[in-house]
């Protein structure tokens, strides 16, 4: 039997997330039914994690076993062509039957896109947030790097985290300035709670117009108290940009 993991890229505007649910549409169950129209089998999916409604991927991660003789390269044009448009796979390797999607893992990073001008974008109001408050981006940056490190995430995740745990590190904390007022927050760290960086980026904004200084951050963390830290962020914002494995 052969393990194959694939690289997918989607917009989340249309679906109901990545999980599996009856009666409503998709990621995993989109791809799951057009594989098994190339291969003839029932498979079944694992993805480095859980996107909720609304979320983009610019490189999720999921592998599947199959019997199918398929070549490796045939892949993603034969997956591609039997879905929608919305979702792409953008490659297809062979791994070890070792390998597992979520727990081989070892990084990941998401970024959260916000639009910063007055009056926002009509092309681009489901992949961005917009926020016509100007940001003040050095103190956002200054803020950033207090979430880098192994700390307890907790005063930062929405409840119903199924995770026993909330603890976590955060390798790289950046807020980055792009071009026609557009802010990039990004984080790369060896795990996420539900709706961390959606909260992390709200809390970033929270700097951004004064309502925190950056040194509260630290104790916003040791607090773990979720009413401290800032609201949670529209999810159109939010694109897992890649899934690291060793």
């Amino acid at each position: 039997m052969r393990n194959i993991k694939i690289t997918i890229e989607y917009d989340g505007k249309d679906f109901n997330g990545w999980q599996k649910q009856p009666n409503k549409l998709n990621i995993q169950g989109t791809i799951e039914k057009a594989i098994e129209r190339i291969t003839g089998e029932e498979i079944d999916l694992m993805a480095s994690g859980r996107t909720d409604r609304g979320v983009h991927a610019l490189g999720q991660v999921a592998n599947f076993k199959t019997n199918s003789n398929l070549p490796i390269e045939k892949f993603p044009i034969a997956i591609n062509s039997n879905i929608k448009s919305s979702i792409r796979i953008k490659n297809a390797e062979e791994v070890d039957e070792k390998f597992h999607s979520r727990l081989s893992c070892k990084r990941k990073t998401y970024r959260y896109v916000i639009n910063n001008s007055k009056y926002g974008s009509s092309i681009y109001r489901n992949l961005e947030t917009h926020i016509p408050v100007k940001l003040n981006i050095k103190k956002m940056k200054e803020a950033a790097k207090y979430f880098e490190g192994e700390h307890d995430f907790k005063a930062f995740k929405s409840s119903g985290t199924s995770s026993k745990s909330s603890v976590r590190t955060i390798y790289k904390a950046e807020v980055i300035e792009k071009e026609d007022d557009r802010i990039w927050i990004e984080l790369t760290g060896n795990g996420f709670l539900y709706n961390m960086v959606r909260i992390i980026a709200g809390t970033l904004v929270d700097v951004g117009t004064g309502k925190i200084e950056p040194d509260e951050i630290e104790a916003i963390i040791e607090s773990k108290e979720r009413q401290r830290a800032g609201k949670t962020l529209a999810p159109q914002g939010l694109f897992l940009v890649k899934v690291e494995y060793e």
